[in-house]
Parts: structure tokens; sequence; C-alpha cells
């Protein structure tokens, strides 16, 4: 009868299996890398839900200005003392979608209105400080909105939609 022993020294089998065993496991991270990674959402699709930071103190009163927001047109709108009283005026009776002035605006901000700038009614985008009331007219189909961007007249059905926004100082906002 012939005892088997163990040798104190590394075999060559010994090696074919460390190196196969390295290598398989180098061959699982090039795979595995790729397909964790793509299960990641897109970087557009994380930039285009993500909150924008818009400075104020540029913006002259009476001016109009157009940022980009999750795509779609922001428009943001300081507007004179006038203009704030001319739209704090108008009668809700008047209006297709009702709402006050001050429900469109931030308290202590009522010069700044800032609504998404895509018609209510086939989503084209209305050109500022035009149409009948001086605030918004969308030229596809002929619907005007006042100075807080409330419809006046026009088959749209609503007023401009307010997006998401606070204001993290006197001069900024963050929208969404």
């Amino acid at each position: 009868m012939t005892a088997t022993t163990t040798s104190p020294e590394p075999t060559r089998r010994d090696f074919l299996y460390i190196a196969t065993a390295a290598v398989g496991a180098v061959g699982a991270a090039f795979t595995l890398v790729p397909l964790i990674d793509q299960m990641n959402p897109d970087a557009s699709t994380v930039a285009a839900g993500a909150p924008i930071e818009v400075d104020l103190e540029p913006i002259a009163p009476g001016q109009v200005v157009t940022v980009t927001w999750r795509s779609k047109p922001i428009f943001i709108f300081h507007r004179t003392p006038e203009e704030v009283a001319q739209s704090k005026a108008v009668k809700l009776s008047s209006l297709i979608d009702p709402e006050t002035d001050a429900e469109r605006t931030k308290p202590g901000h009522e010069p700044w209105l800032v609504v998404i700038g895509i018609c209510t009614h086939l989503g084209c985008i209305p050109i500022a400080q035009q149409g009948d009331y001086g605030g918004w007219f969308c030229p596809c189909h002929g619907s005007h909105y006042d100075l807080a961007g409330r419809i006046r007249k026009g088959p749209a059905p609503t007023n401009l939609v307010i997006p998401p926004y606070e204001f993290l100082s006197d001069t900024k906002i963050q929208i969404g």
C-alpha cells in the first residue's frame, strides 16, 4: 500500500487553480461593471429633473427673461409697480380662469412672476409683452394672457402654469 502525502511546496496544479480563479474574477468584474452601469439613469435624464437656480439681479423692471427647466421655457417677468397694480386691479369676474395676482406670485415678491412659457391651449410658446393685455400672446391660435399670466381672451382654457419655485434670497430663485 502506498501512502499519500502532501507536499509543503506549491505544485504546478496549485498555480493553475490560482491563475484560473484570478482570470475568472477579472472577467466577471469586466462583465458586471457595464451591466450594472447601464442600469443607472442617463445623465440627461438626471439633469432634466434637477432644480435650477436663477439670479434675478440682472433682470430690469419691465423685462422678461426666458430660462429652460425640464426642457420647458420658463418666463421670469420683473414687473414694474404700475404693472403689479394693474394686475391687482383686474376683477375676478372678468377672468376665464379666475386667480388673483397674489395667488400667482410669492408673498413679499409681488414684482416677480414666474410661469411656464407654454400656451395651455395646444402647447405653443407665447410671445412676451404682446397681445391685448400686455402680457403674452400666442400667435398660433390667438390666446391673450395678461401681466399675471392669466388667460383673458382666446381658446386657451387655463392660465399659464406656475412651476414649483422658491426664493433663496431676494435676488435668487430655485425652480424645481
